[in-house]
């Protein structure tokens, strides 16, 4: 009782000094230039831009962050009142640009690098997801919401990467199940529909938090996972690997084996350890196990499905192929 009294003398408090609402936000964002077109330059502590971008930005980038399209730039001519991440309770957003504040709550939150969060209201974007106060609780970007706790993380941590244990989850009438399984990460024990129940001891709620987890520990260290498979509940280990692919990358389990595709399926990059599959650029795949492909989220679903190999098939101007990796 005493918890949530003085929990509500603090938002009252922080409700009182952000009296200024979203207006002042909106005065905020054309004051900075935080918003720029299509992307979002967003000032931060330690006289720093947080930048959204499609394109490389001009200036002198500390980091970058390919996954989410994020640069951290030296902030030359500075600004006196960065934004900050919001850690405090708050009663509402809004997404914020210059001339509008639409105000609503997210939907869905981020899960991992392959679902952004989702606003309850149409909005335009960029744009920043912000509390009365102008604290930010993320960013708006055309395939959805980056959330605060990747926006922190990014401005910390002095390099970026992620980890992946080789599974994909979704949320399912509040359970956490398996969708997509990476085949190709060697001694992988999580099947398709794998119910997850805990990470390292700790009780799975929801998709989000499962996955965010996973992706901020230290590559190289090994998971305890409690899932429910059919009726057994088993307790599966895994050594956390680097992540390769999801957000603004494309996300396919073949670029572990070193190939990388475009949007459309054609392939934009060989790495040295895919070679052997004597593949060229601008080949473009069309089946899997015989079965047609147009989407990286097809590609995942018939992956994960694989037993031993899996045959691909490519084009090559007129002339198709096979190649089979496992």
């Amino acid at each position: 009782m005493l918890r949530l009294f003085v929990a509500l003398t603090l938002l009252l408090l922080n409700l009182y000094a952000c009296k200024g609402g979203y207006d002042s936000c909106k005065h905020k964002i054309n004051d900075s230039n935080s918003v720029s077109n299509t992307t979002l330059q967003i000032p931060v502590k330690n006289n720093q831009l947080l930048i959204f971008s499609r394109t490389t930005p001009k200036g002198t980038i500390l980091k970058h962050d390919p996954f989410l399209s994020l640069y951290l730039l030296e902030d030359k001519k500075g600004f006196k009142h960065p934004f900050k991440i919001n850690y405090r309770l708050t009663l509402g957003t809004a997404c914020v640009n210059k001339t509008e504040a639409v105000e609503g709550k997210i939907l869905k939150h981020q899960v991992g690098l392959n679902s952004f969060a989702k606003f309850g209201e149409c909005i335009t974007v960029p744009s920043l997801l912000l509390t009365s106060c102008c604290s930010l609780e993320g960013i708006a970007t055309p395939q959805g919401i980056i959330e605060k706790e990747y926006l922190d993380r990014f401005i910390k941590i002095k390099k970026v990467s992620y980890s992946d244990i080789g599974i994909r989850v979704v949320d399912e009438k509040k359970l956490v199940i398996i969708n997509t399984i990476n085949p190709f990460m060697k001694d992988n024990p999580f099947k398709i529909d794998d119910c997850v129940l805990e990470l390292n001891g700790k009780k799975v709620k929801n998709a989000s938090t499962l996955m965010r987890e996973i992706l901020f520990s230290k590559i190289g260290s090994t998971h305890k996972v409690k899932v429910k498979r059919d009726s057994k509940v088993l307790t599966l280990r895994m050594k956390s690997q680097k992540r390769y692919g999801g957000g603004y990358l494309s996300d396919t389990f073949l670029k572990f084996l070193g190939i990388s595709f475009d949007k459309n399926l054609k392939v934009v990059k060989i790495e040295d350890k895919a070679k052997k599959y004597h593949l060229k650029l601008g080949d473009r795949l069309l089946q899997i196990n015989l079965k047609n492909i147009t989407t990286e989220a097809e590609i995942l679903e018939t992956i994960s499905k694989s037993k031993e190999s899996t045959n691909l098939l490519f084009v090559r101007d007129d002339f198709q192929f096979f190649i089979r990796v496992n």
